[in-house]
């Protein structure tokens, strides 16, 4: 039998942070549109040409931006298109998510967002298990994408 290069590469991780708010601050970062496009899209790195979100359980959240001159994909238009199936309100986010770069399907991938609260505020724990395919960024890449988006949640959490 002739051994084919896989077609797919399938992905877990895990992210714990903690932020000095409680859970309904940091899920209100969440649920709030403006403050999710200052966290969740807006880069130096990228023009965002349109955002929606729609912020409960069927509802859907939307991301197009294309790359600035300068980056490893100057020009290329990526959107990354969410549905949400389960939120309990100040605990729970859970989305099913698909990214396209150039409309070419890269990758899909299953998001479940924990908030606990604890003596210093809340532990958020996010687990991302994803799909990966042919032109993806990638597991490590995809990783590190959400450390820096979770890092950037901060500013958006009022004390």
């Amino acid at each position: 039998m002739k051994t084919m290069e896989q077609s797919v590469i399938h992905s877990t991780f895990v992210i714990e942070r903690s932020y000095p708010a409680t859970p309904e601050r940091v899920f209100g970062a969440f649920a709030d549109p403006a403050r999710k496009r200052r966290w969740f899209v807006e880069s130096g790195g990228h023009n965002v040409e349109h955002y929606e979100l729609d912020f409960r359980v069927g509802g859907q959240e939307c991301a197009r931006f294309r790359f600035k001159p300068g980056t490893p994909v100057a020009g290329m238009l990526c959107t990354n298109d969410n549905r949400y199936l389960n939120i309990v309100p100040n605990r729970r986010v859970v989305l099913a998510s698909t990214m396209t770069l150039n409309e070419k399907c890269i990758s899909a991938s299953l998001v479940t967002v924990e908030l606990l609260p604890s003596a210093a505020g809340t532990d958020l724990i996010c687990t991302h298990q994803g799909a990966f395919f042919e032109g993806a960024d990638g597991p490590a890449m995809r990783e590190e994408g959400w450390r820096k988006l979770l890092e950037r949640l901060t500013g958006e959490i009022p004390s």
